[in-house]
């Protein structure tokens, strides 16, 4: 059998310097998220398939990496019909594992918990620019906490990271889109559609800045649902208006549709929002903002940069799902960067500059050169490394003038070739 070197498609192999790039992100994203109190928790990378395909996480469960049984448990699955092959599968997002560590360990952590998780995720999904199958999520969550400090919190710390990395680039001018559950549910309902028809309702909605309003009314009409609702339900996106509020926009709901502190939270939320973040960055109400996953209960938030055709961040309220593993009812709430997607902004950038860190030193070692040579080299580096150095030992190859410059390219400054 003839060995592939290629990746498996959809995942990647990363070189020295887009290691350098990767890993100086993580380090600003652990530091600035540390800042605001966050604590780093790790969940394995497989999950039972029971909590992986619980019809929370929407499209993303089409796309799970499953993983079949072993051994007789896997015989005895094959001799049964329709038996279940799998047991387990590769996680699709941070949010599930969070909500099982959350319920199997709650009573060691604090009453509002405030978790940092980053770890690579698997979707057998279509490759393409910024969307793979192996990928890097970077969440922070807050467990416990009912009130829209929760919102607050995540909202203000995740604005200030992205500024932080992308400034680096001259990148500061971004917008985070805020919506709520509660609201696409109250329009649904308002327009006359079943409550079981909300998330078909929703994800042609989702498509509204693709197909536009008029679209949306075919889509809707082509799914079967009745004329009337689908005419009062789109009128109330034909009046969209930049810099709406949420009070505006739900004028007509009484409250047989929703609770008015609803609407009066998701103002405050803004405001609050709003007077602590950056320069460039803008919090906008986008009553047409879904967010894919059915685990969403209420506050919903997506973040885009202008010039790019895919967001950046995004995240919300999920009330409901450590309940599902627990029957216990915890608040929860979290936000996760598009990892992948900073990682290929920044590298339309030299980004050289940033990720170089201290001094760098080189020697360079001649295969004539003697063992006492040798030793002295090795010792002198021993040294450098601990004032702080970044100090390589390896030999003076032929081509001499390529090794040279590309050491250079890797950030050294000082080569010495050794040659007595």
């Amino acid at each position: 059998m003839k060995f592939i070197a290629t990746p498996v498609k959809g995942m990647n192999d990363f070189l020295p310097e887009q290691m350098r790039l990767r890993e100086y992100v993580l380090k600003m994203i652990k530091e600035t998220y540390a800042s605001y109190g966050f604590d780093q928790i790790e969940t394995p990378a497989m999950e039972h398939i029971e909590n992986l395909t619980s019809d929370q996480g929407g499209e993303n469960e089409k796309l799970i990496f499953k993983v079949m049984k072993r051994g007789a448990e896997l015989a005895r699955a094959l001799e049964k019909e329709n038996g279940e092959l799998a047991d387990n599968g590769l996680r699709y997002d941070l949010t599930v594992p969070l909500s099982r560590y959350y319920a199997n360990n709650g009573n060691q952590l604090p009453p509002i918990f405030k978790a940092l998780q980053i770890g690579n995720v698997w979707r057998a999904d279509k490759p393409q620019k910024g969307r793979f199958r192996q990928f890097t999520q970077c969440d922070i969550d807050i467990l416990g906490d009912e009130s829209i400090v929760a919102e607050i919190e995540l909202i203000t710390a995740t604005t200030t990271v992205l500024h932080s990395i992308l400034s680096k680039v001259d990148i500061k001018d971004f917008t985070v889109h805020i919506n709520d559950r509660r609201i696409l549910k109250a329009m649904a309902a308002y327009a006359g559609f079943r409550e079981e028809d909300y998330n078909t309702v929703f994800i042609i909605l989702d498509k509204l800045d693709k197909i536009g309003i008029d679209g949306v009314k075919e889509a809707l009409l082509e799914d079967g649902f009745e004329e009337q609702a689908v005419e009062r339900y789109t009128q109330l996106y034909k009046n969209l208006g930049e810099g709406m509020s949420c009070k505006d926009f739900c004028e007509k709901l009484t409250e047989d549709f929703i609770d008015k502190n609803v609407i009066e939270g998701l103002d405050e939320i803004m405001n609050c929002c709003q007077s602590m973040v950056k320069e460039g960055v803008k919090l906008v109400f986008d009553p047409t903002l879904v967010r894919g996953m059915s685990y969403y209960t209420g506050t919903i938030f997506e973040i885009t940069l202008d010039n790019y055709n895919f967001s950046v961040a995004g995240g919300g309220r999920y009330d409901e799902m450590v309940g599902k593993f627990n029957n216990q009812k915890v608040c929860a709430c979290g936000f996760s960067l598009g990892f992948e997607r900073i990682i290929t902004i920044l590298s339309d950038f030299d980004t050289s500059a940033i990720t170089r860190t201290g001094e760098k030193t080189a020697f360079l070692i001649d295969r004539k050169a003697s063992y006492e040579t040798i030793g002295r080299t090795f010792k002198e580096a021993a040294e450098l490394r601990q004032n702080g150095n970044t100090v390589t030992v390896m030999p003076l190859k032929k081509n001499a003038r390529f090794q040279v410059e590309k050491l250079e390219s890797d950030g050294y400054t000082n080569i010495k070739k050794i040659y007595e």
